[in-house]
């Protein structure tokens, strides 16, 4: 499964869900089967911008994804 895949919505409100109740990002990935670098990135997103909401992915104007 590589770093980059998406999680969808459920993935999302089940890491915050998780996290809240005090589960290691360890624990997090293994009962998710998602890495243990997307979860703390994905955490550390929702402690930054406060909403499990999937954000949007911006574009440049050839249409390539812009990290961020």
């Amino acid at each position: 499964m590589g770093c980059s895949q998406e999680l969808n919505e459920f993935k999302h409100d089940t890491v915050i869900g998780c996290h809240l109740c005090n589960k290691s990002i360890r624990d997090i990935s293994l009962l998710l089967n998602i890495t243990q670098p997307t979860v703390s990135g994905f955490i550390t997103k929702w402690k930054q911008l406060g909403t499990a909401e999937i954000q949007p992915q911006k574009m440049t104007e050839r249409g390539q994804r812009m990290k961020g």
